[in-house]
């Protein structure tokens, strides 16, 4: 995690095309320059960081799911919760989950836990645009590779089951 380059994902871990789910893993850094002013004595990850990692869950399944034909922008978030701190060197798991698709848009539901209790979740709403018609494909085309979701995406299997 590099969250002063909005780079959350670390690894996919696990990824099924068919169900709409992916998650992947994600460790804070152990220091960041976000942390010098959130908060100087008491370093925490910013709420919005913990929902743009969310977002780049459902963003990164959504683009799996389309065979890399959709580029997802977010547009809403709903039902966003806090549920503790998030500190320097958390490993954080972080779930996305397919609510709906179609018409252009797609909605998602993101969580983060770490040591199986719960940090964050909310619902988001994304804008999808054909990736011909985005500057962004080759960009997103290698952090999806950087991050294994193109090797998931490609042999059509995830860690543990069947896409």
């Amino acid at each position: 995690m590099l969250l002063e380059y909005f780079q959350m994902i670390d690894t996919v871990v696990a990824f099924d095309r068919h169900e709409g789910r992916l998650t992947v893993n994600s460790k804070v850094p152990a220091e960041s320059p976000v942390f010098e002013g959130h908060f100087p004595g008491m370093p925490i990850v910013p709420g919005v960081l913990l929902i743009e990692t969310m977002a780049q869950a459902g963003g990164f399944m959504i683009i799996g799911r389309s065979d890399f034909t959709v580029m997802p922008f977010l547009m809403s978030v709903d039902k966003a919760k806090m549920r503790d701190f998030v500190k320097p060197e958390t490993e954080l798991v972080v779930e996305a989950e397919l609510v709906h698709e179609g018409s252009g848009f797609a909605v998602t539901k993101g969580r983060i836990t770490s040591a199986g209790k719960t940090l964050a979740d909310c619902q988001l709403k994304f804008r999808t645009i054909p990736f011909d018609q985005t500057p962004l494909a080759d960009v997103i085309r290698k952090r999806a590779t950087e991050t294994g979701l193109v090797a998931l995406a490609e042999s059509g299997s995830e860690a543990g089951g069947q896409s």
